[in-house]
C-alpha cells in the first residue's frame, strides 16, 4: 500500500510540474529558464503563498486575469 501512495504523490507531483511548465507563459513571473526551472520544482512549498497560488492557477487554467 506504501508504494502506491509514493506513486500516486510523484505522479501528482510530475503533474503538477508539467502543468505550471506549459502554463509558465500565462504568468506573472520573470520568463528566464532558471526561473521557470525553479518555481516549477517548488511548486508543493510555494502553494501557500498568495500571489504564486493565483499564479500557478493562472497557468494551470489559462485565464489571463
Amino acid at each position: 500500500m506504501e508504494p502506491l501512495i509514493g506513486l500516486v504523490l510523484l505522479v501528482a507531483y510530475g503533474g503538477g510540474i508539467w502543468k505550471f511548465w506549459n502554463g509558465f507563459d500565462r504568468t506573472n513571473f520573470d520568463r528566464s529558464f532558471a526561473n521557470r526551472l525553479k518555481l516549477s520544482l517548488l511548486w508543493p512549498a510555494l502553494i501557500f503563498n498568495k500571489p504564486y497560488r493565483q499564479n500557478f492557477t493562472k497557468a494551470l487554467k489559462g485565464s489571463r486575469r
